[in-house]
């Protein structure tokens, strides 16, 4: 593991206990010594899931068994590994993915639909499942309901700390808990969610509803964010639901979840980016006056995505040009003479040319702080969005070229 990134938080949340859901972790030796790296989480009977997966066409064996289970709505267990994707691995994953799942069932007294499975680590390494389920057993007599901190670590790779957010709302008299931890900081182009992030409450609502929650928190958070555009075969988002907090299911209740839940959600994603491999800076890329939400979020993308910019930005070179070269590669439309680009609070551009006020000295001592605004106006629309990167440096080429060693 290398050093904590220079991003992290100076201190990490205490999650509160949520009635019914236990959680333990232990050292496996799947990949690594000396550290946990297999986690199950146990939840009450009546819990309700919905989860979000990766788009790639090469989906790891857990991302498709999960989203067989989700068809049944209902959810005990949840066992989760670092060390090894079990992705790409062909009928082996297959049968690694239901040996875990028979013997979780056993240590949770369930079905086996109802647990669920999420791996991360290396792809393409066939994963022995008798290495560790016979640990689950144990793990399942083990596991309390404040064993949140040592779930967290268990699921990191690359990750140099822990990722864990939560929120405490009043619905209609209620209190309602949402506890999150999440894993991410290199592969990280999510296209639907982040590596592994997984959420826990006590409302009660339908799981129709909450599958449309986390869908819509995941577009403005885990699918806002960037550090090397590269999409992982293994990402998962689930979200468990105990139902001990009936707060009714109407528009009020409802919208006060939501916001809740997506300010967890941009917590987490927050935490990848600035736990990305490598990273020393948080750049949020603001983009207006496009002709839709979704050119903006090509264009912002574009901008987040690209080596020349990260590197600039890592470099602490306000070199506005390459700026200028992301907006016209996206392929969306745009109108040269009428771009405008802001580093921090300077406009260093103005109607496709530079501004006369443009001073350098100030853009580059904003670009020295380790947080980095970049907002650009396309002046041809109404679309906006918001995404988040960090800048690109030799550590992330340190990191990636000695992952497998």
């Amino acid at each position: 593991m290398t050093k904590i990134s220079p991003l992290a938080p100076p201190e990490y949340p205490c999650l509160p206990s949520i009635a019914g859901i236990r959680l333990a972790a232990c050292e496996a030796g799947i990949r690594y010594q000396g550290r946990k790296d297999l986690m199950l989480a146990l939840l009450p009977e009546g819990t309700a899931v919905a989860g979000v997966f990766t788009r790639s066409k090469t989906a790891s064996a857990p991302v498709e068994w999960c989203r067989e289970a989700l068809r049944g709505g209902a959810a005990r267990a949840l066992v989760v590994n670092s060390g090894n994707a079990n992705a790409f691995t062909g009928r082996s994953g297959r049968e690694a993915v239901l040996e875990t799942a028979k013997q979780a069932a056993k240590a949770a007294v369930c079905a086996q639909n109802e647990v669920f499975l999420a791996s991360t680590g290396v792809i393409g390494e066939a994963l022995d499942a008798g290495v560790f389920t016979h640990l689950l057993g144990g793990l399942a007599e083990a596991a309390s309901e404040m064993g949140w901190d040592e779930a967290a670590a268990a699921i990191m790779t690359t990750d140099t700390y822990p990722k864990l957010a939560t929120r405490q709302i009043e619905i209609a008299g209620k209190t309602v808990t949402i506890n999150g931890f999440a894993k991410g900081s290199g592969m990280i182009a999510p296209d639907m969610a982040t590596m592994l992030a997984f959420v826990f409450t006590d409302i009660k609502l339908p799981q129709d509803v909450l599958q449309e929650s986390l869908a819509c928190g995941v577009h403005g958070s885990f699918n806002a964010i960037t550090v090397d555009s590269d999409t992982s075969t293994s990402d998962t988002v689930l979200l468990f639901a105990t139902g001990a907090q009936d707060a009714g299911a109407g528009e009020g209740a409802v919208a006060g979840f939501r916001a809740a839940l997506d300010d967890l959600l941009l917590d987490l994603a927050h935490q990848v980016v600035r736990d990305g491999e490598g990273a020393s800076k948080f750049v949020e890329i603001r983009v207006v006056g496009a002709v839709s939400d979704a050119s903006a979020r090509k264009l912002a993308m574009s901008i987040a995505n690209s080596p020349l910019v990260k590197t600039a930005i890592a470099g602490e070179d306000p070199n506005w040009g390459r700026i200028v070269m992301a907006v016209g590669k996206a392929g969306e439309p745009a109108e040269r003479d009428l771009l405008d680009i802001w580093i921090g609070g300077q406009r260093v551009t103005r109607n496709g040319a530079a501004d006369a006020g443009y001073c350098e000295a100030e853009a580059a001592e904003h670009m020295k702080g380790k947080n980095v605004l970049i907002r650009v106006n396309l002046g041809v629309g109404e679309g906006a969005d918001t995404v988040w990167t960090c800048d690109l440096t030799h550590d992330y080429i340190d990191i990636n070229a000695d992952y497998r060693s």
